[in-house]
């Protein structure tokens, strides 16, 4: 078995894009070497800002042949089916074999060197590598991250010969840009390879790049009693950017440490690559920052961190005057400027989307005891920041921004800590709000996305989610769980419709329901209705009490622009949202994916979650109660041997239904009615009233108790009573005592998607 050896050598590749092309070479070359026949007893790659680097032991010196069996057309088929198989197989009628009334065609492949394949897959890959932008170098057509420069590529010691536009192959690399000897040298293995790259100061491991790093940086640190501020984000970006990672500690203005620490941060991360530092004393920034260099320098990085002070106190003074000047207008005065600030084309600008978040904000805050003037009041400020300068330099700073102004000018703390932190918790590591105006505008802020996306059918598909709706309905569910909010899922999308009465006066307003959207009508330009023509229908009063005219009509829409043009003679389209009874179950059963995506990242079995949600519940809160019960009931004895009991009788009621409409009423004791039969019709009976009770306290552990009652009598009845009884009184009986038994147990969790 021999080894392979792969380096494809570059011009800078970006840092965000190596850990996705290491799993792009190592996935596209393990799989062409099995299409073959070549499987690796191991297979690594590497990145790094220059090279992607492949190695593949215990390969085969050749492949094995190959002989195949390929089923072709019946025997009868028409003449044309039996010549496309002989084209496809490359063989005559009479190497044809005939068995069972089918063609089959049987080849043989002689194995070929794994040198010849290797040169191929190579080609291949990178010809077809999926970088996210590419380019071509000048001087000839290939595509690639940056200018290709080197491809390395030993198999067993030897060059495997192959040349890509002009590129050909080889056994020679080289080292540091810089530092290096600045001579190429030759490798004929891995350990060769990687000895001979760390002489030449690159290191080709990404851990061991970010191992140094981090133990550099607390250690300089440690050396004049500062902390490093650790961020997992940066040092991945930092060690995908230098082959030989140095640390360098270096001083910054003392004077800019009045700014806000997280705008200090903020452009040391996105603009410098650098690191801050504390004061572990009293836990704020220290004038200092950490740069990592990608050369040991001979002053020891004094010139570099020099020229990095330099820098940062230039990006700093622009923050300091873009901070001074936003505090000159305050958040109030600015929301003028959102009705220029498009949220999206459907939904309008980002003023009106904070009509909404005021109107949510406000229907929420009794649910979270908040008071509604300070949710509301938080909610219309919310988005005031992204017309300030700071946030316009540094639009990682939403919110944050806003809260420190609201601090300036001496609003309510409850307010500026909303404001702040409405966005919250942003993703799986970020805190989740628990003061209740945060919450309640937290909420609103993700809802008025989450339920406003579906409204103009922009809806998550396989792995594209642009506007991030699984993340703000996961946002939903940490808040709502964790601070055991009872805030079922339909009647907050029906909220949100409610807030649709904030584009327009209710007295010249009409909303048109039609089979596949809803028309916001009001005042604003002409109405443009020959584009399309719709039949109405009447919209949930409910949904609109106190708010526009509904108009229902059987006859085309031209007749509804009509009345308005009378009543309103600048009607336009203003909106168009899909009916709130399409929308409302899609949301419902988005929730009910991403809480079982959720709680099967927690240990919880997915099935149990089904089995809650096809009860068409919609309150989180209950629904994870329920599972919980659920869970530590099927644990017990009693529970798994319900479980069984419940698909055997299902699975009768399941097979009868097929012969016939089963027998419908309340199971009777008959004269001929065994000991098992009367007692399982006994607890049964029983059963009902009991978890009435459990259910309506929401007691699902009692409920679960009560269900373990039935155990015994179910085990009895199906051990001595046989349910297709000749007598067709007995049968009809039984099965109506069985259809009892199911839906009493249904009653606590769809049984029938357990798995277990």
């Amino acid at each position: 078995m021999s080894q392979l050896l792969i380096e494809l050598l570059s011009e800078e590749i970006p840092a965000r894009m190596q850990a996705q092309a290491a799993k792009d070479l190592e996935r596209m070359a393990r799989e062409r070497l099995a299409a073959e026949g070549l499987l690796p007893d191991a297979l690594k790659t590497f990145a790094g800002s220059r090279r992607l680097t492949l190695v593949a032991e215990g390969l085969p010196e050749a492949q094995k042949d190959r002989h195949e069996e390929v089923k072709g057309p019946r025997s009868n088929a028409p003449e044309q089916a039996l010549e496309g198989f002989l084209r496809k197989t490359g063989l005559t009628r009479d190497q044809l074999v005939e068995r069972d009334g089918v063609w089959f065609a049987h080849t043989h492949k002689p194995g070929r060197p794994t040198p010849e394949i290797v040169a191929e897959m190579v080609e291949s890959i990178v010809r077809n590598f999926p970088w996210p932008k590419s380019m071509v170098s000048g001087v000839s057509k290939l595509r690639w991250v940056r200018p290709l420069r080197r491809i390395l590529c030993v198999f067993d010691g030897q060059i495997v010969p192959f040349e890509i536009d002009g590129i050909p192959s080889g056994n020679v690399t080289e080292g540091h840009r810089f530092m290096g000897s600045g001579q190429p040298f030759t490798v004929k293995d891995f350990d060769a390879y990687a000895e001979k790259l760390e002489k030449h100061y690159v290191v080709l491991d990404l851990q061991e790049r970010k191992d140094r790093i981090l133990e550099a940086a607390r250690t300089l640190c440690f050396a004049r009693n500062l902390e490093l501020v650790e961020d997992q984000g940066l040092l991945d970006e930092v060690a995908g950017l230098v082959e030989w990672p140095i640390p360098v500690l270096g001083d910054m203005d003392p004077v800019f440490l009045d700014l806000p620490p997280e705008v200090i941060r903020t452009s040391m991360r996105v603009h410098q690559r650098y690191f801050a530092v504390r004061d572990p004393r009293t836990g704020k920034l220290a004038p200092h920052f950490v740069t990592v260099a990608n050369i040991d320098a001979t002053d020891g990085g004094k010139t570099i961190a020099l020229g990095n002070a330099k820098v940062l106190s230039a990006r700093l003074s622009d923050a300091r005057f873009f901070y001074s000047e936003d505090r000159r207008v305050s958040l109030e005065d600015r929301l003028e400027k959102l009705k220029g600030v498009t949220f999206h084309a459907k939904l309008g600008a980002m003023y009106e989307r904070v009509e909404r978040l005021q109107m949510m904000a406000e229907a929420l805050a009794p649910r979270v005891g908040a008071d509604p003037a300070r949710a509301v009041q938080a909610a219309r400020l919310a988005k005031a920041d992204l017309t300030t300068g700071v946030v316009g330099e540094f639009p990682e700073l939403q919110g944050v921004m806003g809260g420190y102004y609201a601090t300036a000018e001496g609003l309510s703390p409850l307010v500026a800590e909303a404001i702040r932190d409405h966005y919250r918790p942003a993703g799986a590591s970020d805190e989740v709000p628990d003061r209740p105006v945060t919450m309640a505008v937290a909420l609103a802020e993700k809802l008025d996305t989450l339920i406003g996306f579906f409204a103009i059918g922009e809806k998550p598909t396989g792995s594209r989610d642009p506007f991030a709706l699984r993340r703000a309905a996961l946002g939903v569910i940490r808040i709502v769980l964790g601070s055991e909010l009872r805030a079922p899922i339909r009647e907050l999308v029906a909220d949100w419709y409610r807030t649709l009465r904030c584009f327009v006066d209710p007295g010249r307003a009409l909303w048109v329901t039609t089979p596949s959207m809803t028309v916001h009508l009001g005042a604003g330009g002409r109405a443009k209705s020959q584009e399309y023509a719709v039949y109405l229908r009447e919209f949930d009063e409910a949904l609109l009490a106190g708010g526009p005219q509904v108009v229902a009509m059987d006859r085309e829409v031209d007749i509804v622009f009509d009345r308005l043009q009378r009543e309103a003679p600048t009607g336009e389209i203003l909106f168009q949202f899909r009916p709130y009874d399409e929308v409302v179950e899609e949301v419902v059963a988005f929730f009910a994916d991403r809480l079982e995506v959720w709680l099967r990242d927690r240990g919880q079995r997915h099935d149990l979650v089904s089995a809650v949600f096809a009860l068409g519940d919609d309150d989180l809160v209950r629904i994870v109660a329920r599972v919980n019960a659920l869970d530590a009931f099927l644990k017990t004895e009693d529970g798994a041997n319900l479980l069984a009991g419940y698909k055997r009788a299902v699975n009768i009621l399941r097979a009868e239904e097929k012969k016939g409409a089963l027998p419908v009423g309340e199971p009777v004791r008959m004269s001929t009615s065994s000991a098992e039969e009367v007692a399982l019709i006994a607890a049964v009976g029983e059963l009902d009233a009991k978890l009435d009770t459990a259910l309506a306290a929401e007691d699902f552990a009692a409920a679960m108790r009560e269900l373990s009652g039935l155990r015994a009598p179910v085990d009895a009845f199906f051990d001595k009573v046989l349910v297709n009884s000749d007598v067709s009184e007995e049968r009809e009986n039984r099965l109506r005592l069985l259809a009892k038994v199911r839906d009493a147990m249904g009653q606590v969790a769809d049984f029938a998607q357990v798995t277990g």
